[in-house]
């Protein structure tokens, strides 16, 4: 019954509570659908804020509040279009794609390079020499961390 008698008399700071509770679930999982109903409790929060409405009527406009913004994040916000972005915490899958310079040469296919003032391992696509400052295009990521490179087209 005390949990009944602190949302009849702080019906706000509840569904705060509850949408800053979601928004950190989202913010572990990065997932991206949760920011909906956590943007919706915050929303259900300023209703009760402004309107003195029932436990019921607030839970009525939480759910219908999550679905409408789900679908129309869904509609307005495709995830193909999230997934052709990229990752921008990927931070050495963005590198695909990008010319940068041997700062070294290569010797068995492994070497350094060097793009937006940072070195990376890199390795050739053909397994070859490569001398030092030789423009290179980033073809892809092996082990993680190392980039595969072939000399940049003229």
């Amino acid at each position: 019954m005390m949990l009944l008698d602190f949302y009849a008399a702080h019906p706000f700071w509840v569904w705060l509570a509850l949408g800053a509770a979601i928004l950190a679930v989202e913010v572990a999982l990065g997932s991206g659908w949760l920011l909906w109903p956590a943007a919706s409790a915050a929303a259900v929060g300023l209703l009760t804020l402004v309107a003195p409405v029932s436990f019921a009527v607030a839970i009525l406009a939480f759910a219908i509040l999550t679905i409408a913004s789900t679908l129309l994040a869904r509609r307005y916000f495709p995830r193909s279009a999230v997934a052709a972005a990229g990752d921008i915490n990927d931070n050495v899958g963005r590198l695909v794609g990008q010319e940068a310079q041997s700062v070294q040469a290569f010797q068995g296919g492994h070497g350094r390079i060097s793009i937006d003032g940072k070195e990376w391992a890199a390795e050739l696509e053909d397994g070859e020499t490569l001398d030092a400052g030789v423009d290179v295009l980033v073809t892809g990521v092996t082990g993680g961390t190392r980039l595969r490179v072939r000399p940049a087209p003229r």
